[in-house]
């Protein structure tokens, strides 16, 4: 294994370029023989709607209702995803629902004599409720079944958003570099910050020691590259304790081929958990490639009307390319003060102005872009609670717009996970959409069902640290 320390920036092309080539048709055949036999329905736990990046044809339930479950159960699909929208809760809230869908999700289980695979789809640049979600659902599943998880499996790759694994360091790729997790702008959230770039150390950190990096299981490159699946088999089968398993991945058949060991480990009768970003569900949910969604397959219903996108996310790239589009002479731009929350009346003054100029702006057929002041709302050391109720009082505002628009759009672009989870669910009104696909490599759209606001509206779901400078600017062009 590589001597690398934790906080090295690397060239992405000299990593990959040291990496041993495999034959992936061998594995897919591989693959597709264990996933014949899986026969586990896979409930993917999206704690912001950006997590169906990967996948189509999939149904997102917005509950997790007995209801809600029991549909996703019965479908013909292996897999269905909720969406809880986890990221923007409280410790407490998130607490309260992980608690309750695991208890619904075994209920409906034994109802309908299902077996059943949790995965907790977290962000790819290590943000979130982690470990509090996976415990919760851990400890909760295990009180009411007869389930009893060994080990949790860690794989934060996401091939289309530059996230790698290597020498179990986590990197987020800029440009033609690759920079160690802890070292960027995600590592100093406010709310889900972090230092470690090493996934052990990481763990370590998360955990507040409960969980050591030297107990902790590596996949390495070297054994996956090589399709040892068996000495990656047998280092599943030694996992317990609930105990970590950290996946390192540049590149799909990565995941494909840990897979294929992990469901042999899964079928001599190991129990896993996971945390993950958005590869795993599209590999183990046997989802098939799509090429990218075009404005004649998305956009059914001509209105006439522009286009709406709505910025929410503070991300430094999501600024960048808000800028960019801002050269567009084509789009109509209103930007949203959103810190006059701190001033009740004046920022209900001001979400009426913000709507009034939607609307004509939408009605001259024009795109319109609504964003948010750039400017975060910082109230200081320590106020992290309160400043993430300020958040949800922002996103309610924002999501108002949708909710009291009178004039149906084109389609509807949401930037940023938050904004999109409330946007879909409380704008919309959507109880469960298709994901229709991807219109840009890792940006999902879902279309809406019969009882949302706009039916079979496109929704375009825009995560904030996904894309080039230029990206946002592109799926308006497209679908205009």
């Amino acid at each position: 294994m590589a001597n690398i320390r934790s906080n090295e920036k690397r060239a992405v092309q000299e990593v990959l370029d040291n990496i041993q080539t495999v034959d992936t048709q061998v594995v897919e055949e591989l693959l597709q023989n264990e996933l014949v036999d899986l026969n586990k329905k896979i409930i993917v736990l999206d704690d912001d709607p950006t997590g169906v990046q990967t996948v189509h044809g999939i149904s997102v339930y917005t509950d997790w209702s007995i209801e809600s479950l029991e549909k996703g159960f019965e479908e013909e699909n292996a897999m269905f995803f909720i969406l809880t929208n986890s990221r923007g809760f409280t410790a407490a809230e998130t607490t309260k629902a992980h608690t309750e869908i695991a208890a619904n999700i075994v209920e409906v289980a034994k109802k309908l004599n299902k077996d059943f695979i949790v995965i907790s789809r977290g962000d790819s640049t290590l943000r979130g409720h982690y470990p509090l979600e996976t415990e919760v659902l851990k400890d909760t599943i295990e009180a009411a079944s007869d389930i009893s998880y060994d080990g949790e499996v860690i794989i934060p790759f996401f091939k289309e958003g530059g996230r790698y694994t290597v020498d179990n360091i986590h990197y987020v790729q800029y440009e033609e570099h690759l920079v160690p997790a802890g070292e960027t702008e995600f590592a100093k959230d406010r709310t889900f910050g972090f230092s470690s770039s090493h996934l052990g150390d990481w763990v370590e950190e998360k955990t507040e020691g409960a969980f050591k990096a030297a107990n902790t299981t590596y996949i390495s490159i070297e054994s996956l590259r090589a399709m040892d699946i068996e000495k990656i088999t047998a280092q599943l089968l030694q996992v317990n304790d609930f105990n970590k398993v950290v996946v390192n991945a540049v590149d799909y058949v990565d995941v494909e081929i840990f897979v294929i060991a992990l469901i042999k480990a899964m079928k001599s009768g190991k129990q896993f958990m996971f945390r993950s970003a958005a590869a795993l569900t599209k590999v183990i949910g046997g989802v098939s490639d799509k090429a990218l969604l075009t404005k004649e397959e998305l956009i059914q219903e001509e209105t006439g009307h522009g286009g709406l996108i709505l910025v929410g996310s503070h991300v430094k790239k999501t600024t960048e390319q808000l800028e960019e589009m801002k050269k567009s002479d084509s789009i109509e731009f209103i930007e949203f003060d959103v810190h006059l929350v701190l001033e009740p009346e004046k920022f209900q003054e001001e979400i009426e102005r913000v709507i009034t100029t939607t609307e004509k702006s939408l009605q001259s057929g024009k795109p319109v872009t609504v964003y948010t002041r750039r400017e975060r709302l910082d109230l200081g050391e320590g106020k992290q609670e309160e400043e993430l109720k300020l958040s949800v009082k922002i996103s309610d505002a924002v999501t108002s717009i949708v909710e009291r628009l009178n004039i149906r759009p084109n389609y509807i672009v949401a930037k940023g996970g938050i904004t999109s989870s409330d946007i879909g669910t409380k704008g919309l009104g959507v109880k469960r959409a298709t994901v229709a696909g991807q219109i840009k490599p890792g940006i999902p759209v879902w279309v809406t069902g019969e009882e949302s606001k706009f039916p079979g509206i496109p929704y375009i779901i825009f995560p904030g640290n996904v894309g080039a400078v230029t990206t946002l600017r592109e799926v308006v062009e497209i679908l205009s």
